[in-house]
Order: structure tokens, then sequence, then C-alpha cells
């Protein structure tokens, strides 16, 4: 959901040292861990012992309106050896944001969209949330995977003009454009099947003293996907408020309690999801239901499923969120239908690896380069040493910022046209054109940033 930075708590340090992360990724190139003999390795924090410092240092945030906007800065022991930019995207299972456009009738378009919807997050289904490194001004992430088969339409057949021959490209860059507030603006684009995507991403978030709430920030208007063959026609989906729960016992978790959309004002489709609250016994049951109707873009004021009339009602869709979620047609209420059809079953499902650029081919201000000398030293368990290079970094931030004041000077991003954007929907820059190309065509060249910004 830069960006996400303070929102989220760190996941328990690996027993073995691994890779730069994730390890599955590939490169055109390896990318070894080196070593740091001089250094001592020093003792893994355990779970608890990391869960514990953290809560301490959150204690000083209860009350905080949005602690995503405080500068503050944890120890290196306490992230995950990851860069902000590099951790946070929607794309987990790339063949579902390909295969939106691949139906030739609209609520199949819709559902893929959904599809897509549910899968863009696996990293929080699989896997424990965790802190990445927060992002600099000016740094940048790019990769791309690769598919080799997209998701068959739900509803519908293939439209012809999305038909592509041997694997496809999805290609992804981002930017850090604001520091702050920390903003990040993102592009993901597969001109084989002719859709892109663009956003904002911005978090707020609040510490309640037992709970972390994450919501979205002003600037983060949603996910935006226009499907170009098919005269640009877009979605706009909408992220719910978050809560990272299991502080006080030691057990880290997702809970979503929120309603968030999902609209085509071309097709006049869309889809209320409603996320329900923990059970009363207070386990999180992760359940979703939503319903997917008619709506007029020109007067869009039905927030709730129960203020849609049956009228409007094209089908239904329910279940839990990390494992399957069905759809039904018609205005029926869900239990009550016979016919109940697989959206996604997201069980068998893992995040895809990127295919990132060789390290040589990677800029000093590439999120994985900028951040080597913090990854290496924390693979090692050498965390003192990681939390200087990690200072460093943030004091080179915090001097490249003053000099700019200095000069009068205003930073602007490289890859898009503004940094923040009222309407959420940031514009790739002529570099930020010739860059996903490039990216796209498998060519990782790419002249030096002329002002780095941090």
């Amino acid at each position: 959901m830069t960006t996400k930075e303070s929102s989220t708590a760190p996941s328990p340090a690996p027993s073995e040292p691994r890779s730069r992360p994730p390890s599955a990724d590939r490169s055109g190139a390896s990318t070894p861990t080196t070593s740091v003999p001089s250094v001592a390795v020093e003792k893994t924090p355990d779970d608890s012992s990391k869960l514990r410092t953290f809560l301490s240092i959150l204690k000083r945030f209860v009350g905080v309106t949005d602690i995503a906007a405080v500068r503050f800065s944890l120890p290196a022991n306490l992230l995950e050896p990851i860069p902000n930019l590099e951790y946070w995207h929607y794309l987990d299972r790339p063949e579902t944001f390909a295969s939106i456009a691949d139906s030739d009738d609209p609520l199949g378009r819709m559902l893929g969209a959904l599809r897509f919807w549910f899968t863009k997050d696996l990293k929080y289904v699989k896997g424990k949330p965790c802190k990445p490194y927060n992002s600099t001004l000016g740094e940048f992430f790019r990769c791309n995977w690769e598919v080799s088969e997209t998701a068959p339409p739900l509803v519908g057949k293939s439209s012809s003009g999305t038909q592509s021959q041997g694997p496809i490209t999805v290609s992804y860059l981002t930017e850090q454009t604001s520091h702050h507030p920390p903003v990040s603006a993102y592009y993901i684009e597969c001109p084989e099947k002719g859709i892109s995507g663009q956003g904002f991403d911005q978090l707020s978030a609040n510490f309640t003293g037992t709970r972390i709430r994450v919501a979205p920030g002003e600037h983060n208007k949603g996910i935006y996907i226009t499907l170009h063959g098919l005269g640009d026609e877009t979605y706009n989906l909408t992220h719910p408020t978050a809560h990272l729960s299991g502080l006080l016992r030691g057990s880290l978790s997702i809970t979503v309690a929120d309603t968030c959309y999902v609209t085509c004002a071309k097709t006049r489709l869309k889809a209320i999801l409603h996320y329900l609250d923990e059970g009363w016994v207070g386990k999180s049951q992760n359940r979703m239901q939503g319903v997917v109707f008619k709506y007029d873009p020109n007067n869009n004021n039905k927030t709730r499923i129960k203020d849609v009339p049956d009228s409007d009602v094209i089908g239904r869709i329910e279940g839990c969120w990390q494992e399957q979620i069905y759809f039904t047609r018609g205005s029926k209420p869900f239990d009550k239908s016979t016919d109940k059809q697989l959206v996604v079953d997201l069980q068998p499902l893992f995040p895809t690896p990127k295919i990132i650029p060789p390290e040589n081919d990677q800029l000093p201000n590439e999120s994985r380069k900028r951040w080597a000398p913090v990854t290496d030293a924390i693979v090692n368990k050498q965390y003192q040493a990681a939390t200087t290079a990690k200072q460093e970094i943030e004091e080179r931030q915090r001097q490249k910022a003053a000099e700019r004041k200095a000069r009068n000077v205003d930073w602007k991003p490289r890859f898009f046209t503004q940094a923040l954007g009222p309407k959420g929907k940031p514009e790739l820059t002529e570099d930020g054109r010739d860059a996903l190309t490039r990216l796209h065509n498998g060519d990782w060249h790419l002249e030096r940033s002329i002002d780095t910004g941090a």
C-alpha cells in the first residue's frame, strides 16, 4: 500500500545468512554477498527481543497523528535487509496483472482486476510483516517479471487483441519523489498486453498502544490500471486501512477491517469490497464480502454494500482473502447461491521472482546499490557496522537537502514529472519513458543521474 515506511514491524532475522534479498530473484549477473571480515559477528537478536525493542521505540509515538512522517531511525538489527522500494510493489503475481484485459466481456475484465487485487500482496499472506530500509530522495528501483502463462478469463472469451505468442514481460519502475512527506511514484507496463498501471505510494500510520494502524496517505489515491487496447479503459483500485497486531503477544499479524473500491467509469461497473473485523473471540477470520454492480460515474454515491439496490447488482463476491475468493451471479445472497465460481485460490500461490539488473549496471542511487553496505553487514550479522553505514546514508541525505536549501533549489524527480500529484496518477518524463522502454527490452544501461537527490 514509502511511503510505507514506519508502519511495519521487523520480522525475525533469518537463522542463516542469505544472499541479497530476495534470494529467489534473478539478475543478469549474480549478486553475491560480500563479507566484512574485520568486524566481529554479533549475536542475532531473537524474535521476542526484536519486538520488545521495537515496542519500546513505538511507545514514544502514542498519540502522534502520523508516525510515517516523523523523522526517526531504527537500528539495523530491527530491519529486514531489503530496500523499501524493492519490497513494496503490487506484482507478487504479475500474470494476474497482465491478464486483466484478456476478456471480451466487461464483467470478465472487472473480475480480472479483482483477481489481481487479491494476489498483489501475497507477501503478507505467505510471510510475516517486516521493516525494510526507508527510501532516500531520488532513490529508484527497476525490475522485470517474465510471464509464461497468463490467467484465463473468468467470464467471456479471450479477446483477440490481447493475445501474444510466447513469454511476455511485465516491467516496473519506481522512484522516491518526495522525502517529506515520504512519497514514491511507480509505473507498471506490459506492452504485449496493452496494459499499464501507475500511482503514488504514501502511508499514514499511528500507534494506538497495542497495534499500528496503517492507512493511505493523502497523495495515495490507489492503483490506476489502463487497458490501452480498449480505448484506455481505466480501473481505479483504492487501498483499505490495515492494522499490524500482535505486538504485545509477540506474534505479528496483519488484519484488515475496512471498505475499498474498484471502479471503471467506461464500463460503468463498480465493486465494493468490505473486509470484516476480527471474530468475537479476537481471532482474525480474514473474511471479505463484496458486490459488483452498475453505477453512475457522475453520481458515485454508493459506498456500502447495503446501499446498492438489488436491481443494480450483477454479482456478489466473498471468501477469505488469505485462501479462496468466489463470485456468484445475480443479486441473491451469497450463501443462498448454489453456483459459486472460484475467482482465485491463494493457497498454492507464492510471489514470483523478479529479474534484477546486474550489479555492474546499477547506478549509485539505485536501491540495491545504495543500500549494499547495510545489506552486506546485516546478512553477515554485523549490526553495528550496518547501523553505521545506514546513518552515513541518512546523513548524506540531510547534507544534500541543506545544500539545495542554501542554493534555493528545489529537487525534481528524474523519471516522473511531479514529486506529488493531486490526482494520484504520476506521469513519466522522457527519461522515465526511455528507462522503462530499455528495461522492457532487457537493456539495463542508464546514464548516471545528474542530481541523485540524496
